[in-house]
């Protein structure tokens, strides 16, 4: 039909059949799969999509009517092309499960999106991925493992996938950025819609250095029933998925469940029995759904049995907790006095005989050069050196 440009066909013909109420991902992918991205789809009567495996007759009879009426294909293909013109606006990708670029990973799972938004560069879907994810209330411990085990698995020769959102999340994408490497980050809201860093400290770098994406219509808000659908891209992107810290409920333990029925494996960080924030990690493990691990080197030696490495895409840099050379007097005057016990700022200010407003300067700036490690309640101790 002459409505469809040739230009956009496809993408025009997936985002008519989501416009369709109980038309989701897997019934869109069964009908293209009965049917081909053919405009003539759009002629084919209510028995014709009643043969297609998962669509009743009721169903039929409602995608016949609305593809044989005037009135809705005019606002369905308007409000189509608004979507198309706002993704070119943005200057993002939308990637259907046609296309050559879709990753084949995703593919594999129970229902692949059929249109993916994408800002940033589309070929990291494809690269050996890792999912990083855990909890938005994240604790000193879990952010220093989830950057190290970030940092050595870009080291390694994978991208870091996570959902941008505080926490665990934000850390992992941070620290595969400052190691050189690639990092996706999957929304549960339209591409144009960062809610997490409005202020944009961090997605500018993601699209630099990867991707940002998401299945739902541009414009879409970060509604709650969003993010479930967001976790299983998360683990379905990536060969595993690693959970830092999470309690046994959260968005985390619904993208471990993910991978587990995509039959991907799943890792876990072992935690204090005392934590809230490793409830959930700590019962993956004990009901041997997650693999305890230490390093990744552990995830390395249970994706890589071989030892051969996927193509490596980070920069080698100096070890991530190697001292930093470009310390100031005072810096290192209060790098001294600090061991891997915790002290509090009061006793620091006390023993380096600096103010506490100055202290926390200094403070400010040695971790940021990852020398220093702030812990709840304003204690501060140096960072450890990994195992």
């Amino acid at each position: 039909m002459s409505v469809l440009p040739p230009e956009r066909g496809r993408e025009l013909l997936l985002l008519l059949l989501s416009q369709i109420p109980g038309i989701g991902p897997a019934r869109t992918n069964a009908i293209i799969a009965r049917f081909g991205p053919d405009p003539a789809m759009l002629e084919a009567d209510a028995r014709a999509f009643a043969e297609v495996p998962g669509i009743g007759g009721n169903l039929a009879g409602e995608i016949a009517a609305a593809f044989g009426s005037n009135a809705w294909m005019a606002r369905s293909v308007d409000a189509a092309n608004r979507q198309l013109d706002r993704a070119a606006g943005l200057g993002a990708t939308v990637l259907t499960i046609l296309d050559h670029r879709y990753p084949e990973l995703l593919k594999e799972i129970y229902d692949p999106p059929p249109l993916l938004f994408v800002r940033g560069n589309p070929d990291a879907l494809s690269l050996p991925s890792i999912a990083v994810v855990g909890t938005r209330k994240a604790s000193s411990y879990g952010r220093q493992a989830a950057d190290q085990f970030s940092r050595d698995l870009v080291l390694e020769g994978y991208a870091v996938v996570s959902g941008l959102a505080y926490g665990i999340d934000m850390t992992a994408h941070r620290a595969a950025i400052d190691s050189g490497g690639t990092t996706c980050a999957v929304l549960g809201c339209g591409i144009d819609t960062i809610y997490t860093d409005p202020a944009g400290r961090l997605w500018p770098k993601i699209l630099e250095r990867g991707a940002i994406i998401s299945e739902e219509l541009i414009g879409t808000g970060p509604a709650p029933g969003n993010f479930p659908r967001r976790n299983r891209l998360i683990s379905g992107l990536s060969a595993g998925t690693l959970v830092v810290e999470s309690d046994v409920t959260g968005g985390s333990m619904i993208t471990a469940s993910c991978a587990l029925d995509q039959n991907r494996e799943v890792f876990a960080i072992p935690g204090s029995i005392y934590s809230r924030n490793s409830r959930g990690t700590n019962t993956l493990i004990q009901r041997c759904q997650a693999k305890p691990v230490h390093s990744a080197t552990d995830i390395i030696a249970e994706l890589r049995p071989t030892g051969a490495p996927p193509a490596a895409h980070g920069e080698r840099q100096d070890k991530p907790d190697t001292l930093p050379v470009c310390l100031s007097r005072e810096e290192a005057k209060i790098l001294e006095l600090l061991g891997e016990e915790s002290l509090h700022i009061d006793a620091i200010a006390e023993k380096a005989g600096i103010p506490v407003a100055d202290l926390l300067v200094h403070l400010f700036e040695l971790e940021l050069k990852r020398a220093v490690v702030q812990e709840a309640g304003q204690l501060f101790r140096a960072r450890r050196s990994p195992l």
